[in-house]
């Protein structure tokens, strides 16, 4: 499913960047940055707690699931999430988000009470979706 939304996700922004749209830089993209920093400063510094604490609801119970249902504060530090280096890109559109490291890709999406990530540790594969290490049912 998350595949389909990040393919989709991805034609998107193609399409509206075409259009002049969506690969502008404004406040949502700098929140969206920052949600996906703070999420691997977290893992850097052994907080599965505060990594955790960004994920979105579906993604945080896919972490736990995908480590025989440990508690997502250590499942995440088990992950092995690369090193992100710094922020490249950020292109936002509707409710979603994309944050491009140098040494990853996250996506995020809009909940009530802002931006959680949805799929982290994310490679492209070309003419494929993503291939994310962390992801939502």
């Amino acid at each position: 499913m998350l595949t389909v939304v990040l393919s989709r996700f991805a034609a998107a922004c193609v399409l509206a960047f075409a259009v002049g749209g969506c690969a502008t830089v404004d406040d949502r993209g700098r929140a969206a940055a920052e949600v996906a920093a703070a999420m691997f400063s977290a893992v850097a510094g052994d907080d599965g707690a505060a990594a955790c604490g960004v994920l979105a609801p579906e993604t945080r119970s896919e972490v736990e699931q995908s480590h025989d249902d440990e508690p997502c504060a250590q499942a995440i530090l088990d992950e092995n999430l690369p090193e992100p280096g710094a922020v490249t890109g950020t292109a936002v559109y509707g409710q979603w988000a994309q944050v491009r490291f140098t040494g990853d890709t996250v996506f995020l999406a809009v909940f009530p009470d802002g931006w959680r990530v949805v799929a982290a540790g994310c490679a492209a594969r070309a003419d494929r979706p993503y291939d994310c290490r962390i992801q939502g049912g």
